[in-house]
């Protein structure tokens, strides 16, 4: 009998709690950002390569840290143009490019000590053993933040505060009450508010959300049934020159387009695509693969929340 349970009062929001979380044994951490953080101090790697095509804020992090940070360049296949020699204390990080890398983690994992992977963008990757690896939740399902990471750091020595989600859910209540577009300026500036989140756990509020309220298995299902949609309408003007995992849930379907309008014409038409990254174009050199797929790469949605209509919907303004 719990005698500190409060009995009575107001109601909370609900919760189904016949679901599971996903990745219930991971180290539970505030964002994935800081996941990748802790498996560095945790290594103490003091230099880290990491891809140039790549989110800046993790670089950002890692310098602020005072860990070296050495960017390398990719080629046509997404993969590592030249494998760096890693000294004792050197990590590298691979992005696991869309969730369509799987087969290149495997290859890395046998020929890279030191090796994180980063599956921000590969929720439903599964991690392979004794290879740190990151997840963010946030980039597949409604929670405002949140990371995860498989590793085998033992948690018993990890002393960190709890996080509280409660000021970062406004973007989330906006889009259902009022709209997507009136929800972003609050996306953006809760994105940039965990800029300077140190590393604390997962708070208990986006914890019941990923425990209790998604059907991880269907939402892996329709994610990979809207992806092979998209790419039998597209790979032969696909110019993406990829191995397309045919059994992924990837974060998105990417596609890449010589026509440099139509990504604002699909924004225009209320298709949201994201760019994969902005400050990508900071970073690289001029006339670069990396310079090509950040122009280039339209991030076409596949997700959960929509049927192979609105895969049709995103075809009608592309073919």
């Amino acid at each position: 009998m719990d005698e500190k349970k409060v009995i009575g009062g107001y109601f909370g929001l609900e919760f189904d709690t016949r679901s599971n979380e996903y990745y219930s044994n991971l180290i539970k951490l505030n964002s994935a950002r800081n996941a990748i953080l802790l498996a560095i101090l945790e290594r103490k790697y003091s230099k880290i390569y990491l891809p140039i095509y790549n989110c800046g804020v993790v670089i950002s992090l890692l310098k602020k840290n005072g860990i070296e940070v050495v960017e390398y360049e990719i080629n046509d296949y997404l993969e590592i143009r030249d494998i760096p020699v890693l000294g004792k204390n050197d990590g590298l990080i691979y992005t696991n490019y869309f969730g369509l890398k799987d087969n290149y983690v495997q290859y890395l994992s046998n020929n890279i000590e030191n090796l994180i992977i980063d599956n921000a963008q590969a929720f439903f990757s599964t991690p392979l053993k004794n290879i740190d690896t990151v997840y963010s939740p946030r980039k597949f399902f409604g929670v405002p933040d949140g990371g995860y990471l498989c590793s085998n750091i033992q948690q018993s020595k990890i002393k960190l505060q709890q996080d509280t989600s409660i000021d970062r859910f406004s973007h989330l209540l906006k889009r259902i009450d009022l709209s997507p577009e009136l929800g972003y300026e609050d996306f953006i500036i809760n994105d940039k508010s965990l800029d300077n989140e140190p590393i604390k756990k997962l708070s208990l509020l986006t914890e019941k959300i990923l425990s209790s309220n998604i059907d991880y298995i269907n939402v892996k299902r329709i994610r990979n049934n809207n992806y092979l949609y998209l790419h039998k309408n597209l790979s032969k003007s696909n110019l993406l020159n990829i191995n397309f995992n045919l059994e992924a849930s990837p974060m998105i379907y990417p596609f890449m387009s010589d026509n440099q309008h139509l990504k604002s014409y699909l924004i225009k038409n209320k298709i949201f695509v994201a760019t994969y990254w902005p400050d990508v174009l900071e970073r690289c050199k001029k006339g670069s693969l990396e310079e090509l797929f950040t122009n280039s790469v339209i991030a076409l949605p596949i997700d959960q929340r929509y049927t192979i209509n609105d895969m049709d919907r995103i075809l009608s303004f592309i073919i």
